[in-house]
């Protein structure tokens, strides 16, 4: 069975795709998307200076797209996971009364960090750090997919 995972940000310019494209690499297997709780930037490529920290790190996410979250994303996808508790309560508001996919928060596989959220680089302008969270989160995700844990709420 192939894992499908989608990864929730605001606008789906910086942390989703950035978890997208390092997920990716450390999971190829997995079928992955992101996406964003606005509709700010819809059809938009990756902001360029998150782009340019992934490339530093080897990730290439310039071939990702921003799209906004929809309720049939519920259906698509085996684990919906958000950067921060607004997007998780913003992707709730839109779970429909039938679904039973799980919604955690992406920091919940990096407990080791104490971190309840990956902070926005678009506003603290800390690509890096972002990064240096997303990756490690990225690696718990994949440690849990493979103990089969991670579908569990």
């Amino acid at each position: 069975m192939t894992t499908r995972i989608l990864f929730v940000c605001l606008g789906n310019i910086c942390r989703s795709p950035a978890a997208e494209g390092v997920f990716r690499a450390l999971m190829p297997e997995a079928v992955t998307d992101s996406a964003g709780t606005s509709d700010w930037h819809v059809g938009e490529p990756p902001y360029g200076p998150m782009q340019a920290a992934a490339r530093a790190r080897g990730y290439d996410i310039s071939d990702l797209r921003a799209r906004q979250f929809v309720a049939p994303d519920f259906d698509r996808f085996d684990l919906i996971l958000g950067m921060d508790r607004g997007n998780i309560d913003r992707i709730e508001r839109l779970r429909p009364a039938r679904s039973q996919t799980p919604v955690r928060l992406f920091t919940d596989f990096a407990p080791e960090t104490g971190a309840t959220e990956v902070p926005d680089p678009y506003y603290t302008r800390d690509f890096d750090g972002a990064l240096d969270l997303i990756e490690r989160a990225a690696k718990g995700l994949r440690q849990a997919i493979l103990a089969g844990a991670a579908f569990k709420i």
